[in-house]
C-alpha cells in the first residue's frame, strides 16, 4: 500500500509519500506565491501530479484544528480543500488526522513537539538513497502518511496515552531505532 501525507499550507504544502514496510518514496514542499486562488490552483495541480507519479493507494491529510487569525484559517482550510479535491478527484480515498493523533500515532504523545515528530520519523522511516533531508512541512506531511499506515496496517489508532517516553519505549520497542 502507497499512502500519499499531506500538511496543508497557504504558502508551503508539505508531502510525503511511503508504503506499508515504512519506506520513503517521495517528500517535498509545493511552495507557492501570488493571489491566494492562484495559490489554490497551484496545490490542486501539485497534489494532482503528485497522484498521477506516484500512483498511491490513499492520501491522508492534516486537518486544521485551530488558530487565533479566522483569515489565516480560513486560507488553511481552502489549501486544505484544493489538496483532497485533487486527490479525490483522482480516485483516492482521503483521510482527514488531527495534529494531536498523527503526533500521538508517530511519538507516542499528542503534544509532541515539531522537533520529536522529526525525529521519529527520521528514526522509523527508510529513506534509502533519497537522504532524509526534511524541512518540517515534509516531516509532517510523512507522519501524516505514517499515522494512516499504522492505523490502516498495523490496526495502530493512536489513541494509547503514555506517560513520558520510558512508558512509550517500553509498550513500543519495535517503532524505535537502534543507533
Amino acid at each position: 500500500m502507497m499512502i500519499l501525507g499531506i500538511d496543508p499550507g497557504s504558502l508551503r504544502t508539505g508531502y510525503g509519500i511511503i508504503d506499508s514496510e515504512h519506506r520513503v518514496h517521495g517528500f517535498g514542499v509545493v511552495a507557492v506565491s501570488g493571489d491566494h486562488v492562484v495559490r489554490i490552483q497551484a496545490i490542486y495541480r501539485a497534489v494532482t501530479e503528485l497522484v498521477t507519479v506516484h500512483k498511491p493507494d490513499a492520501c491522508a491529510v492534516e486537518m486544521p484544528v485551530y488558530g487565533q487569525n479566522p483569515q489565516a484559517m480560513l486560507k488553511l482550510g481552502r489549501a486544505q480543500a484544493a489538496a483532497m479535491l485533487a486527490a479525490f478527484n483522482q480516485g483516492l480515498a482521503v483521510t482527514q488526522y488531527t495534529p494531536k493523533m498523527i503526533k500521538r500515532a508517530v511519538t507516542g504523545n499528542g503534544n509532541a513537539s515539531k522537533q520529536q515528530v522529526e525525529y521519529m520519523i527520521r528514526s522509523l522511516l527508510r529513506f534509502g538513497k533519497l537522504g532524509p533531508d526534511l524541512t518540517h512541512d515534509a516531516s509532517d506531511a510523512l507522519a501524516t502518511a505514517l499515522c494512516h499506515c499504522h492505523r490502516e496496517t498495523e490496526g495502530r489508532t493512536g489513541t494509547k496515552v503514555h506517560k513520558g517516553w520510558a512508558s512509550f519505549i517500553r509498550a513500543n520497542p519495535d517503532r524505535i531505532a537502534s543507533p
